[in-house]
């Protein structure tokens, strides 16, 4: 008689009766739950080995997002153009948000596009366990799997976005650089974050079902608070005369981190006294946030991989 069925055995004979608890009876055949969360060196080497079941599945919702309509591709260079434009008629030419910024549109285009990446990442991040239940109640895998693919559908959304932010970037006058090399550097740490924020908020919204009602409040605040449509420095410091202390705790935010960054390498004009060097907070910040996240974010979602889809 095999292992499983002397367990079997063992549990109609005596096991149900009492004399040995079920949990007791399979560690000593050596079973485990099907369901059971595997260990955190396991589930990373899971991870691993459906990396192209995670790439297929972000780009087929890249590709399925614009099927239907009539531009269809086309939108996702439209997309960011339109906001762009709404954002700079809004803050820039409306509300007066420019005064005192060289070259405000680029200012502002790249604080939009930045923020964007990170805002669209974990919102979608929010839903990619309870907007997939089916699929998790049908399919055996690690549930990261989700949100690590929706993820990647948000940086192949910012590899056009960027194409698109560069070339605007050109037209209001700045020029390449060489210090234009660590554009990628800054996206992989900011993607990185976004991995964590997005495994975190996966999390929640599996259990919490009116986080996704309060997200989008949630991000506008983080929005103001990001220096998207204004310099930290002059608003806080100079118009509100608050203590410098309180700037540069807006600067510790991680969204206000990368696009002070980004904005530094982008714009000649930005902060010139730094030399297109980002003071060390920003980029201290920006590594932290990036280590920070995607660590814990990894940890804390496994530990309720074995929940995820019940209930």
């Amino acid at each position: 008689m095999s292992q499983p069925e002397s367990a079997v055995a063992d549990a109609q004979a005596g096991g149900r009766s009492g004399q040995e608890p079920l949990a007791k009876l399979a560690q000593r055949y050596g079973l485990r739950r099907a369901i059971a969360r595997p260990r955190f060196p396991v589930y990373l080497r899971q991870l691993w080995e459906r990396r192209h079941f995670i790439l297929t599945y972000a780009t087929s919702r890249n590709v399925s997002k614009y099927s239907s309509s009539t531009l269809g591709q086309l939108w996702q260079v439209l997309t960011p153009l339109l906001n762009a434009a709404i954002y700079f008629l809004m803050f820039g030419l409306i509300l007066g948000g420019g005064k005192g910024i060289e070259n405000y549109p680029a200012f502002l285009l790249t604080g939009m596009f930045i923020f964007t990446f990170t805002q669209r990442t974990v919102t979608a991040g929010a839903k990619s366990i309870s907007g997939n239940l089916s699929l998790i109640r049908a399919l055996h895998f690690p549930r990261a799997s989700l949100p690590l693919a929706y993820t990647i559908q948000e940086l192949q959304q910012l590899a056009i976005s960027m194409g698109v932010l560069l070339v605007l970037v050109v037209a209001t006058g700045e020029w390449p650089t060489w210090f234009w090399l660590m554009i990628p550097v800054v996206l992989a740490l900011q993607t990185l974050f976004n991995i964590g924020a997005g495994l975190i908020v996966a999390r929640l919204g599996a259990t919490m079902r009116d986080l996704n009602q309060l997200l989008p409040f949630i991000t506008r605040t983080w929005l103001y608070a990001s220096g998207v449509f204004f310099s930290i420095q002059d608003k806080v410091v100079g118009s509100a005369e608050l203590p410098q202390w309180v700037a540069n705790v807006m600067y510790l935010n991680p969204a206000a981190s990368f696009i002070e960054w980004m904005r530094e390498i982008l714009i000649h004009s930005y902060r010139p006294e730094f030399g297109h060097h980002p003071p060390p907070m920003v980029w201290m910040s920006c590594v932290f946030w990036a280590v920070f996240a995607l660590g814990f974010g990894f940890w804390y979602f496994w530990r309720s991989e074995e929940r995820y889809g019940r209930g």
